[in-house]
């Protein structure tokens, strides 16, 4: 805690921090005390709380269980915890204070029809006349008012998208009022707090009963008529996230929605908050970043960060990030210009090549980098046009067998999931092969996307091959793939260790006879005796477990084939060649609904530990894997679980074992005849069992952060909590990659990290040449980040027909200096990493959308912008507008101002002559690359005004 860390399970320490309250205050009225509070100090006085069948047994049964877990650790010096009435409030103390409120309480026995919609309208919400003329939002909107009799509301999403609709509506002259919600806009009055009357006869502090008379509101409480209540607002706003509207006849009030106004907006989409990311923003992303990492400025080198500081220039306060270089020099990079500063990704942070600011090591670097880009680009580009000129097997998807078959699929898919689905089906009708990448955490639904391709392929005609690193995988993809076409008149067959070698040789006849549609198989596969009739697809499954020269086989079986990848943490070079384009690349990071990320521990051996952990599991009636990665002594390792649990049933599984007999113990694992499989790595790849939970790797120091990321992704496969225990030894016997891995893959413990993990992996093995076999070279000279943006630069360049100057600096867009105070306040976001990570969001911005919807995002994260807020995204937008002109900077100030041009501006001179001619005082040329501004702008509104107008003109030519 004093080095600013937050270890796991700081929340059971939480009393610590507070003052303690007494026995009395504990049961007394909220706000009494100043200790720790529970979740009734939250509720209301009028609050009907709706109690689950069982949950006071249940809370009964937790209680007991935590009191024993106390017991047996209440007496360890070393990690010392507190008593459960400290932290929790016990059965008692729980009864009472639900009886201080109304209460619902759920029985199991009855099962009443599901009640109808409410009609909450006597007629649908008009249309707006969005269609004619191509109107604006809220120019449509302006025509429905003048013509509509009633009274009209608009429901936003949020708070953010009401503030997004204000000023759209702001442009067209339209002021709507803000109003609380709808009963705050038909005039109903406040609601009375319980004891006011409101449920006369129901006894406070007893269950309502939902069977007998409802209590009904007070009288007076309804629609008002039209005409009762003049003061209404004919137009207003609220923030309610309703898909449709409607509209009421008496009285004539319409209530119209987002949607309405955005008709291109996927219903049911709007409302989910986006949780996939950009590949490219978490590379690049500064949010994790620690005091003393290395830093990448594109114009002055690698630094070292030493943090957000907030300095006075020019007058008004400002935010910039503090780089440090070598020599001790520093460098104060304003936060509107962090897209030049990127995360250090390339080498370890320790032995990151530190620049001299103002020295020639870092252009050299620079250009010798940029010069080996230009080659990899061509390079790249080259390899792109032959695979675009070989025509491949155009598989065109039947709708009328896919859409049922797709139906058959028993879970909702996830966003992120249905939009790769998408992909690889457009990319398999295209007539050049597919080389889709598709990384999704494990658990999120990739197989789905593979199992769908292959049917697509197979409907076709066309046979498909899926690659698997090991035979436990295989039987597993094999039964996936067989319960799904279990319907459709397609062959699926498996070849692994588990099958003879006389069922081998017969599959393998029949595959090259065309008799099998889809094989699942390990290394096998790629044996010489293994032949095809119509190969169409090929399905790679956990890409990182197999060498590129594997994967080149395969594909060199057809040169036409069509390749799947499928990984959770893709290898560097995997990411490498993602991120340049020459593979495409499927995020899928949205967890499936009701999925809890894996609680995850860093601990040395400790038995009371480990025994809490197998209880609470086997208590729940769960199961665990204990993962002991050496067969000579598993069996030692099961003679003591035994003595630490006697009560568990432990099976042992290596790859050591006979075929039959490791196939049994998983089916019997799967069938929860044990509930505790001790094993070595072979439980790695793909291995789904809901039923298991918690997860303790033995000696965790000797894994890959990719291997420890997929073992713990074998638990947490179900709507319970999971846990997984990383065991190693004494903190300082560790290696220093070891130390690494391991706080990464504790640190990262969110639904969806294994790509973030990649991006660590990458830091830590090296990025990996492009095209070549070195794990090093020009990226860990000029680091990840900056090394794919000229890449970008330079594949773009030579697209266009002309070789990328090595020489030029980049056009990093124009510089806007108004002399403001643009800034995220430190009172509006205390946090330095998310205000970090804001600014260069908001600096790395591409277009104004991308900048309203962040806008929106911070509103409904934080609240309502503060003008420093405002202003920094105003400077953001001027600078979008701004760049593209050939402005390179405009600087405007209390007396007047300047804009310099860049040496070809994309501008009509004539404007800058007309602008000259009409008004020679406050405008004047200073030589072909500056205009003058001499106008008097003594505040931020004047200065944002001006700059605004100034863009405008020069931008529509006058």
């Amino acid at each position: 805690l004093q080095e600013g860390s937050t270890p796991a399970g700081i929340e059971y320490y939480l009393p610590l921090f507070f003052e303690r309250p007494s026995v009395d205050a504990k049961t007394s009225a909220k706000g009494s005390h100043d200790g720790t509070a529970s979740l009734f100090d939250y509720v209301a006085n009028d609050t009907l709380i709706v109690l689950g069948e069982d949950a006071l047994e249940a809370g009964g049964t937790f209680w007991s269980q935590t009191g024993e877990r106390w017991e047996q650790r209440r007496h360890d010096l070393e990690r010392p915890i507190l008593p459960p009435n400290e932290l929790y409030l016990p059965p008692d103390a729980l009864r009472e204070q639900l009886n201080r409120h109304k209460r619902v309480d759920v029985c199991g026995e009855a099962h009443p029809k599901r009640a109808e919609a409410m009609p909450l309208g006597d007629q649908p919400a008009p249309a707006l006349p969005l269609n004619q003329k191509n109107e604006a939002p809220a120019a449509a909107l302006k025509s429905f008012l003048a013509n509509y009799p009633g009274r009209v509301l608009v429901a936003a999403d949020s708070p953010g998208r009401r503030e997004a609709l204000l000023e759209q509506f702001a442009l067209a002259g339209l002021t709507p009022q803000p109003v609380s919600g709808w009963q705050a806009f038909v005039g109903i009055p406040p609601l009375p707090q319980a004891g006011e009357g409101w449920a006369e006869g129901a006894s406070h502090g007893s269950p309502v009963d939902v069977v007998g008379k409802h209590p009904q509101p007070p009288s007076g409480h309804h629609l008002p008529r039209a005409g009762e209540r003049k003061e209404l607002p004919r137009f207003a706003i609220t923030v309610a996230p309703l898909e449709n509207g409607f509209a009421l006849t008496e009285p004539a009030l319409c209530v119209l929605t987002e949607r309405q106004f955005h008709p291109d907006r996927a219903p049911g989409t709007r409302r989910r908050k986006r949780s996939g990311r950009d590949p490219e923003t978490i590379i690049r992303d500064l949010g994790e970043l620690a005091v003393g990492a290395p830093i990448v400025h594109e114009d002055h080198g690698v630094g070292r960060y030493r943090g957000l500081i907030t300095l006075d220039a020019g007058g008004e306060r400002a935010e910039y990030l503090e780089i440090e270089y070598a020599k001790g020099d520093k460098l104060y990079v304003p936060v509107a210009q962090l897209h030049l500063v990127n995360r250090y990704s390339g080498a370890s942070p320790e032995t990151a090549p530190l620049h001299s600011l103002g020295g020639e090591q870092w252009q050299k670097a620079k250009r010798k980098a940029a010069e080996r880009v230009r080659d990899v680009a061509a390079e790249l580009l080259e390899i792109q046009a032959k695979r675009h000129a070989r025509q491949g097997l155009a598989i065109a998807v039947d709708r009328a067998m896919y859409e049922p078959f797709a139906a058959s699929f028993p879970f909702e898919e996830t966003p992120d999931q249905m939009s790769a689905i998408e992909a690889v089906i457009r990319d398999l009708a295209m007539p050049q092969p597919m080389d889709r990448v598709v990384c999704g955490d494990v658990g999120f639904g990739k197989t789905e996307v593979a199992v769908r391709a292959a049917f697509v392929a197979a409907s076709a005609g066309k046979q498909v091959a899926v690659l698997v690193p090991t035979t436990l995988l295989a039987q597993q993809h094999g039964q996936t793939f067989r319960d799904r076409f279990a319907d459709w008149p397609m062959r699926v067959e498996v070849i692994s260790r588990f099958r003879s070698t006389a069922e081998i040789k017969t599959v393998l006849q029949e595959l090259a006879e065309g008799r099998v549609d889809v094989i699942v198989g390990t290394h096998r596969l790629l044996q010489k005796d293994v032949r095809f009739k119509d190969l169409g697809l090929v399905i790679v499954d956990e890409e990182q477990r197999f060498g590129v020269q594997q994967k080149e086989a395969l594909k060199k079986l057809r040169a036409e084939v069509n390749l799947l990848t499928l990984t959770a943490t893709p290898i560097p070079r995997t990411l490498n060649m993602a991120m340049s384009g020459l593979r495409e690349l499927s995020l899928i990071a949205t967890a499936p609904a009701h999925r809890l990320a894996v609680k995850t521990f860093l601990t040395p051996w400790d038995p009371a530990l480990l025994k809490e952990a197998f209880q609470r599991e086997i208590s729940r009636g769960g199961q665990i894997y204990f993962l002991h990665n050496q067969v000579e002594s598993i069996e030692r390792m099961a003679r003591t679980l035994g003595e630490l649990m006697p009560e568990a049933r432990i099976r042992i599984g290596h790859g050591q074992m006979p075929e039959r007999e490791l196939e049994q113990v998983m089916l019997d694992f799967q069938r929860q005849r044990f509930n505790v499989l001790l094993c070595t790595t072979i439980i790695e790849s793909g291995i789904d069992i809901p039923n298991a939970n918690t997860i303790i790797i033995d000696r965790a120091d000797r894994f890959g952060l990719a291997q420890l990321h997929q073992l713990r992704g074998r638990v947490g496969r179900s709507h319970h909590r999971a846990y997984a225990y990383l065991v190693v030894p004494d903190k300082k016997s560790l290696t220093g990659d070891a130390a690494k891995r391991l706080e990464a893959i504790a640190a990262l413990d969110e639904l969806g990290a294994g790509f973030t993990l990649a991006t660590h992996d990458l830091e830590i093995r090296g990025a990996g040449e492009l095209l070549g076999a070195e794990q090093s070279g020009q990226i860990a000279e000029v680091g990840f980040s900056l090394y794919t943006e000229l890449l970008e630069r330079a594949v773009r360049s030579i697209r266009d027909g002309h070789l990328p100057d090595m020489d030029a600096d980049a056009d990093h867009g124009a510089v806007i200096e108004l002399h403001i105070a643009a800034l995220i306040p430190e009172d509006y976001q205390p946090d330095v990493h998310a205000r970090l990570t804001l600014y260069k969001r908001i600096a790395s911005a591409r277009n104004i959308d991308a900048l309203r919807e962040l806008q929106v995002e911070m509103i409904d994260r934080f609240g309502l912008l503060p003008d420093q807020a405002k202003h920094l995204f105003a400077i953001a937008e001027l600078r979008l507008a701004a760049t593209p002109l050939g402005i390179r900077k405009l600087d405007l100030g209390a007396a007047g101002g300047r804009v310099l041009f860049t040496a070809k501006p994309n501008i009509d001179p004539m404007s800058v002559i007309r602008m000259i001619q009409k008004q020679p005082k406050l405008y004047q040329l200073e030589g072909p690359e500056k205009l003058r501004i001499k106008l008097e702008m003594p505040d931020a509104a004047s200065r944002l005004a001006t700059a605004r107008a100034l863009v405008a003109v020069l931008r529509n030519g006058g």
